[in-house]
């Protein structure tokens, strides 16, 4: 029984994986279209490698925001990781170098394909298949992406610039799921466009960002908070 469990774990992971490293393709385009070179949009993979983080900081720089405008809405985007970390750490139970290793591949894919799974050994095949192949082939198609987009010349010519805030946008969609999702999305929109003319590159992603994590911080609140006493 634990043998067509696994095989079906990992059946699971390697298509949900595949689907998910392809991407990587745009990414690479989209890297070089914001004016960084080959070699840099390559390290962001290999270093950064989560999706959202890195097509957030090629936004900042292609719209002429600064590095660290760029690097603090990666951030912010991030911090989700550190959530998915405090569920899947006593889960898959990885000490030392082993946790260092799981935490580069700890995304939501990877995080997705492990916490269904009834027992921790197959949660670790879920997480590591998953994780690894997309590492793996993000990495691959990121290089493919970003010598065809350098082959094609100077982005701006072609429009490839806006396919920017086009990737994004197309990472982000599937996401708004919820009335909640959506109205925080809208009210961040309005925000970020009311900001465009007033501040420099790069701040409106930040501010847009931070009135995503107010929502959440003001509802996680109410939904945690006890119910009050009604006065007899």
């Amino acid at each position: 029984m634990e043998g067509p469990r696994r095989r079906t774990v990992v059946r699971d992971s390697l298509g949900v994986a595949i689907a998910t490293g392809t991407y990587g393709l745009g990414f690479g385009a989209v890297g070089v279209a914001s004016g960084l070179d080959v070699a840099q949009t390559c390290v962001l993979s290999l270093l950064m490698f989560t999706g959202a983080s890195q097509f957030a900081l090629a936004g900042v720089l292609g719209s002429g925001g600064t590095p660290v405008a760029g690097a603090l809405a990666a951030l912010l985007l991030g911090t989700r990781n550190t959530l998915y970390g405090l569920r899947l750490a006593p889960l898959l139970g990885y000490r030392g170098w082993r946790r260092a290793l799981a935490a580069h591949v700890l995304i939501d894919e990877s995080t997705a394909m492990a916490v269904t799974r009834p027992d921790r050994d197959l949660a670790r095949t879920g997480f590591l298949v998953t994780g690894g192949t997309i590492f793996v082939l993000w990495n691959l198609t990121t290089l493919v992406g970003a010598v065809a987009g350098e082959q094609l010349g100077d982005p701006r010519d072609l429009g490839l610039d806006a396919a920017v805030g086009a990737a994004f946008l197309a990472l982000l969609w599937p996401r708004l799921t919820t009335p909640l999702t959506r109205t925080a999305a809208l009210v961040a929109a309005l925000v970020a466009a009311g900001a465009v003319t007033t501040t420099p590159a790069g701040v409106p992603v930040l501010v847009a960002a931070g009135v995503a994590v107010l929502v959440g911080a003001l509802t996680a609140r109410s939904s945690t908070r006890p119910d009050e006493e009604v006065p007899a």
